[in-house]
């Protein structure tokens, strides 16, 4: 069934799928939509069977103004959304992503590099969506692996309004680098965190909860929203995890746990600022 949405909000689809609406934008992040039971190719020889259903199939959507994604594994691109998104819809990733993208018949991707922006309006509004620092993993690994874009969206629904900002992670571990988003933007409204503490011969791929929490104290987002922790059996830290965790180190964010198609308001800060409150452990 469609989504029901209204107004400025983020929607859990599933995994690290989420619905981003935005006055007029509308974006989607790291479609997932493979049925629960089905195998997804997560690469390098990996393969892992999904635990939960979707809460939305690409037909559900309303039209998209663009897809951010992560980088091209099976759980953050997969058969479904290469079959039946539009192939015509800009895809914003990574330049490795963007090239095989383009060869499977999408025809507006855009490789981002670090730091790199891509800007859309709508009248007098504009959406702003940038490439920060991600890393799939530490340490020599990391060379085997795609390379992974976080993002950062900027919406102002006109010139003077103070920006509402939303940090996408991607599939990233804690690292240095990481701190230079704070330094760019010391103010962000929501964080989408993958978590799942994704793990392959012991090596982390994804941050687990101490990471995520690791992450929060860094960043400092005024809301946080938990995704891509227990769709796969490869997500070794449970969300639960990381919602203990968030609570016994008093993390300086509100944490709003979403149900698979359950939907966030989004306000838009006042007077450029938004108040920090205690982790919402609902």
């Amino acid at each position: 069934m469609p989504l029901d949405v209204t107004g400025d909000s983020v929607s859990f689809i599933g995994t690290a799928t989420t619905l981003i609406r935005l006055g007029g934008f509308t974006v989607l992040t790291d479609p997932n939509f493979l049925h629960q039971g089905q195998w997804s190719y997560f690469g390098q020889g990996l393969f892992s069977r999904r635990r939960t259903e979707p809460a939305a199939q690409p037909a559900d959507l309303p039209p998209l103004t663009a897809v951010v994604l992560s980088h091209l594994h099976g759980d953050h691109f997969d058969r479904i959304a290469r079959r039946e998104l539009d192939p015509e819809v800009p895809i914003l990733t990574t330049g490795q992503a963007a090239k095989s993208l383009e060869r499977s018949g999408f025809r507006a991707c855009a490789g981002l590099r670090t730091w790199a922006t891509q800007a859309f309006t709508d009248g007098d509004a504009t959406l702003r969506v940038t490439a920060v620092p991600a890393r799939h993993t530490a340490g020599p690994l990391n060379l085997l692996l795609p390379a992974v874009n976080g993002h950062v969206l900027e919406y102002q629904p006109h010139a003077d309004a103070a920006p509402l900002r939303i940090y996408v992670s991607g599939d990233t571990v804690y690292h240095r680098e990481l701190a230079s988003i704070h330094d760019r933007f010391p103010r962000l409204d929501v964080a989408l965190l993958h978590l799942g503490g994704t793990r392959v011969l012991g090596v982390l791929l994804s941050m687990d909860h101490k990471q995520g929490v690791d992450t929060i104290e860094l960043l400092r987002p005024a809301d946080v929203v938990p995704i891509h922790h227990d769709d796969y059996g490869m997500f070794t830290s449970p969300v639960s995890n990381f919602l203990v965790e968030a609570r016994d180190r008093k993390a300086a964010a509100q944490v709003r746990l979403l149900r698979r198609g359950d939907s966030l308001p989004l306000t838009p800060p006042v007077g450029g600022h938004r108040g920090h409150q205690p982790a919402d452990l609902r």
